[in-house]
């Protein structure tokens, strides 16, 4: 007798992710830099900071002030300028990076590409390879309905791998289908337990699409980007951003349905309104702070967005 057996299913890579792909973009992870900011971090290490003294890089010289460290007085340009000039350096400091990610229910969503956990997933794997690449330490925060898992930063391979690992085993991905967004906690009350996991003079990146922005968000935020160098990256599905064209649709959330009308041209324009005005506060809110902010669609290639969008960031 022979007995046949069932093919084994694998999930979709545009609604689930897996170890194996994410481990695969470290070889892309080069075709972008994540150029510093301030740096606030006090150890030693391979970024520049804006805090002047004894290091490796030179940075200017300037005229002699009392107290400068007569070892760093500038002979030639003083013999030329005749007065005492002195030699500045820029310390190297080394930074902490902490990816926060969000696997809240609304990520779990997209009608082109994959899920917004799933971009968000891969941004952050690009990250990780980039900032190992970079020499920082690479620690996360992947916050849910069902948990929050903290992991310290930790310079090396071991470090990555074992983010990669926590986002592919995080519980999010198991839950039922279908089930309304009923959040434990607002996204403020999460980014109160961020700014208590993060360390002063970190990197942190958030990747979210936002949901539940409002005053107590941006507060929260606020206190984080006074003593880390703050940035966020916005997921999202181009149905958020835009109705489709014209017309009548039936949706279902699995358990019932109702057809959406696309018809009132008004009511199109208002959707896409909402949506840039939310997508504007955002980007407004991280000008004020000279936070990076960038965005990437589901149906987008996420090396593509990081790249155009610290390209534009930084103006080279």
């Amino acid at each position: 007798m022979i007995v046949k057996q069932s093919p084994i299913i694998s999930p979709s890579p545009e609604v689930s992710i897996d170890l194996a792909s994410l481990i695969a973009l470290r070889g892309e992870s080069r075709g972008f830099s994540l150029r510093p900011g301030q740096i606030r971090a006090a150890q030693s290490g391979g970024y520049l900071s804006r805090v002047r003294g004894r290091g490796m890089e030179f940075a200017e010289v300037r005229c002699y002030q009392p107290g400068d460290d007569v070892r760093s007085i500038d002979w030639r340009v003083t013999a030329r300028q005749g007065k005492p000039h002195t030699k500045l350096f820029q310390e190297e400091r080394e930074r902490s990076v902490l990816l926060a990610i969000d696997y809240r229910r609304p990520m779990f969503f997209a009608t082109r590409g994959c899920f917004k956990a799933v971009q968000a997933s891969k941004l952050a794997a690009l990250l990780a390879w980039r900032s190992l690449q970079q020499g920082d330490r690479v620690g996360a925060f992947l916050f849910s309905e069902e948990r929050q898992c903290e992991l310290r930063p930790q310079l090396g391979k071991a470090g990555v791998l074992n983010l990669l690992r926590q986002m592919v085993a995080d519980p999010a991905w198991k839950r039922p289908q279908h089930q309304p967004f009923e959040p434990r906690h607002r996204l403020a009350e999460t980014l109160m337990r961020l700014r208590r996991v993060a360390r002063p003079g970190s990197l942190i990146l958030l990747l979210s699409d936002f949901a539940q922005w409002d005053e107590q968000v941006e507060k929260q935020l606020s206190l984080l980007s006074r003593h880390n160098d703050l940035g966020l990256i916005f997921c999202y599905d181009p149905l958020e951003a835009e109705l489709p064209p014209a017309g009548s649709y039936r949706v279902s959330d699995g358990n019932s349905d109702l057809t959406m009308n696309t018809l009132d041209r008004l009511g199109r324009d208002h959707y896409r309104d909402n949506f840039a005005k939310h997508r504007d506060t955002i980007e407004q809110f991280c000008r004020k702070r000279r936070g990076l902010f960038l965005t990437c669609a589901t149906n987008q290639e996420p090396l593509d967005s990081l790249r155009q969008g610290l390209l534009n960031r930084t103006g080279g």
